[in-house]
Parts: C-alpha cells; structure tokens; sequence
C-alpha cells in the first residue's frame, strides 16, 4: 500500500502517515500552479513545503515516489508503470468533488483508492452533521460553545473559564500613537527553498487568461513563510511568547505599513497540515496558564481555531457546489481593476491591496471590512471576487476562502450570515490611521472628493432596499436611509455612477 499525500496534507502527526512505514506517492503538478495567477509565494510555499516534506518523510526511512509531472494524471500514470499492484490511501480532499475526481484518474491509470476521513480537523462531519441535525439555520456561536465543551478548551467543569463565553468587546480597541507590534519570524531557507522560490517566479509569471492583469499582477517583497515543521513550530511559539498578549484588544485594528499587527501568521501552516489546530490551541493555552496572558486575546484565538475555522469547512462540505456561484442579492459588476494594482488614491485600499501584492496576505479585519466591504457595497460578483482572494493569498484554499468571501464578506447565501456585512468610511476611521491621509473626505458623501467607502455605502442601501428592509438587523441602517430627501438619494445614486465610471477607467 501506497500513501498519497497531497500538498495541504503534510503531516505525520494524525491521519495515515502516522503509523505508516512504506512507500509515499507525492505529485507536484504543474498544470495545477497554472489554473490561476496564483501569488508567486501562494506557489513557493506550496512546492517547498512538499518538498521539505519529502526530505523529511527519506529521512524518517520512507521510500518517496515524489513525482514532478505537467498534470496529476501523468504522475498516476508514471507510478503505476512503476507499481502495477499497487494500492492507493488519500486523505479525502477538502475541496468540493476533490475525492470523486481522485477515484476517477487512479481508475483511469489502472489503480485502485481508499479515501480516509482527514483527522487534522477537530470536528469530524460526522460529529458536526449530528449538532447540526435538524436545525433551521447554522449559527457559528452556538457550534463555537459546543466546540468548547467537546474539547473541554477553556472551560471549568460545565462552564465558561471567566464566567463569559465570547469576549469580543474587548476586542475592538486601537494602539495607542506610535504603537510597534512585534516583528512578524523570518527564517532562513535552504538552497532548494530558494530554488523554487526562483523556478516559481519565473515559471508561472504570465500567461494567465484571468482578467485584467494575468499572471504579472504580484510585486513579490523576499518570502517569509514557515516550509518546515519546524518553521511553522517557530512561528508558532513566537505567536505564543511575543504577539498572543496583544492579539486580543488589537486584533480588528488597522495601521498602515503595519501588515501583521499580532496575528498569528499561523493560517498558511494549518491549511498546509504543517501545525494541528489541537497543538496550536494547546500551545496558546499554555502561555495563558503558565504567564499572565489576557483571557480575551486567548479566547479570542481559540474562538478562530476551535470555532470559525471548523465551523467554515463543514458549511463549505453541506453547502458546495451552490455556494461556489451564490448571489442572493444579484450583484453584477465586476472586480475594480485597482484590486490587482493597488493603483487608488483610497489610502486603506492602496495599503492593503500593496500588502497582498508584495506578500499574499493581510489580516482577517482588512479582508472583511475593507476588501470584501468595498466590493459588496459596490455590487461586485461574490465569485469574482472569491477567485481573486483564492489566487492572492498564501493561505487561501478553496475550502476556507470560499464560505469567507461569498457567504460572510459577500453576503452571497444566507446560509449563516444574518446580515451583510457593509459599512461607511465610519468604520474605516474607526479603526485605522488611513482617513487621516486620504485623499478622500470621510465625512462627505456626495460631492467631489466624497469617500467611495460612504457612496456605496448609501447606494447599496438603497439600490437593494427590496431585499434587506425586512431584514431585523438592518432597521436602525434604514432608518437613517428615511431620513434623506430625494434630492440626497439623488446625489448618492450620480456619484455612486460617476464612481464606478472612474474605477473602470482605473481613475479612482
């Protein structure tokens, strides 16, 4: 018997690797790297990562297949030859039809697959089908407690450790003038990192089909992410000892040319399978025991690990493949140009889109309420916009950016959002430093120099009225919308026009 590891399932901590001492099959297919215009470290991460995993699978005394092929078909194909009898093990894929499409091209090169349940994640499906059982909707809170108790995380006996389940009032505060979070890991690479990190950046630039900007939209700073294990222990202990602390209070701030604030950059060696979510809270919860760490930066991690993050994967599991094209609202226009530049003159969009350009990421609060807010207040397909998250963020994989952006940033489905997530400038002042240099006016709405942010806000009020006035959470958002004459809707309407003629002349 063969494993076959694919690259988001490098790990020997759980699953088939863990009592498995004979042959691994690994395919490194190119074809894949070019389905979009992936961020050039999207790409690095991804092959050095199984390549690292290979050294570490010869060194452990397993024979590796690891196979370097166009398509994943041809390396099945090649194995085999090799291997006529063999029988493949895979850990059922966390994309939508990924294990029926498996079965499909090991049937068509002559093998046979087992498809094991993937045990990286801590609530199975068939543990989340059980809560969920026959329940109207699927609320996050309510499977977050149940989380809690299942693990026993944060809990004393059958309640809350500090009496409270969700501590998310704490966790709206802005740093103080002149405030340094600490410097996010580097670390230093081996000369076969930095080959693919070179093979990538010139193999995959251009040649893309996606509009506008094919494959050359990147502007790659030097890479960063964690490719080993080890690594991505780092990574985690210098979250644990250095950025925990502050994580909490700050973690929905936004400061320019601070790009990680106190996340815990822990996202891209999850999805990779090079952390487990059980040891990465087990760790957390260990500095919050051992040192005296704010229980609302710890509940708060935890809430994103045992919660949100579990919670998306069984909503994208019941809820594919519709959820893939929802768009409940009927948004039409397609993705501003600027999201693959950077070129606005809107300071926070400029920063952050810069930011995704030079490193595949930002922070979850700037792709909700900036990015995601901006494209929903201003009518943007929630697909194309999901393809651009899925193509420009290192930690982004089908699974996770799809209920992300569709659902919750996009208010795609309804399935679990209860309301869209739009706002104005309001909040962008609020809870960033950008309004203070932009060239944009917060406080106007209509007019020349009026923020987009407050246009669109306003107009998506109004051009989908029909569809969110009975919407319980949005009466007091309505009330305010009564409260303008036809003369102001009017005016908001024409510059929202004007706008959008300006972003689709890459002039906003």
């Amino acid at each position: 018997m063969t494993i076959l590891a694919l690259g988001d399932q490098l790990t020997r901590t759980v699953g088939p690797l863990a009592d498995h001492d004979g042959r691994v099959l690994m395919i490194e297919a190119r074809d894949f790297a070019h389905r979009h215009p992936y961020h050039p470290h999207k790409l690095a991460l991804v092959f050095a990562a199984m390549r690292r995993f290979r050294d570490r699978l010869q060194a452990a005394g397993h024979p590796v297949d690891y196979r370097r092929t166009e398509t994943f078909a041809d390396a099945l194909e090649a194995h085999f030859e090799a291997h006529p009898d063999d029988d493949l093990t895979v850990v059922r894929p966390a994309s939508h039809g990924g294990a029926d499409r498996m079965r499909r091209l090991v049937s068509d090169a002559g093998g046979s697959l087992t498809v094991v349940e993937d045990e990286r994640f801590l609530c199975s499906p068939a543990a989340f089908d059980e809560w969920a059982g026959d329940r109207d909707t699927l609320t996050h809170e309510t499977f977050y407690r149940h989380m809690r108790r299942e693990t026993g995380y944060l809990m004393d006996g059958d309640d809350p450790v500090g009496g409270e389940w969700n501590y998310d009032d704490q966790n709206r505060e802005t740093p103080p003038e002149g405030y340094e979070p600490p410097e996010a890991p580097t670390f230093e690479y081996d000369d076969e990192t930095h080959e693919v990190i070179e093979w990538v950046e010139s193999e995959f630039s251009g040649g893309y089909d996606e509009p506008p900007y094919g494959g050359d939209w990147a502007d790659p700073e030097p890479f960063r992410w964690p490719v080993t294990r080890e690594q991505a222990l780092r990574t985690l202990d210098h979250f644990a000892e250095s950025r925990l602390p502050e994580f909490g209070p700050y973690q929905d701030a936004m400061r320019e040319d601070e790009w990680a604030m106190n996340h815990s950059l822990l996202s891209a060696p999850l999805n990779l399978g090079l952390l487990t979510p059980d040891e990465v809270v087990e760790r957390v919860l260990d500095a919050y025991e051992s040192r005296d760490v704010p229980l609302n930066s710890v509940e708060g991690f935890v809430r994103q690990v045992i919660g949100w993050r579990e919670f998306l994967r069984h909503v994208y599991r019941r809820e594919m493949p519709e959820l893939a094209t929802a768009n409940q609202l009927g948004q039409t226009e397609g993705l501003p140009g600027f999201y693959w530049t950077g070129e606005t003159d809107m300071a926070c969009l400029s920063d952050v889109i810069d930011g995704v350009r030079r490193r595949g990421y930002s922070h979850h609060i700037e792709r909700l309420m900036l990015l995601s807010n901006f494209a929903l207040i201003y009518g943007v397909e929630p697909a194309a916009l999901n393809r651009w998250f899925h193509a420009g963020y290192v930690d982004a994989f089908h699974w996770v950016t799809t209920p992300n952006v569709i659902e919750m940033g996009s208010f795609g489905a309804g399935v679990f959002a209860t309301k869209p997530y739009a706002s104005s400038a309001n909040y962008v002042d609020k809870m960033s430093d950008y309004c203070s240099d932009c060239s944009y006016y917060k406080t106007k709405t209509t007019g020349e120099g009026a923020c987009p942010f407050n246009t669109f806000y306003w107009d998506f009020l109004d051009r989908n009225e029909d569809e969110l006035r009975s919407n319980h959470r949005m009466g007091l958002v309505y009330s305010h919308l009564d409260n303008k004459d036809d003369e102001e809707i009017e005016a908001i309407r024409d510059r929202a026009t004007e706008l959008r003629e300006r972003a689709e002349n890459d002039d906003l």
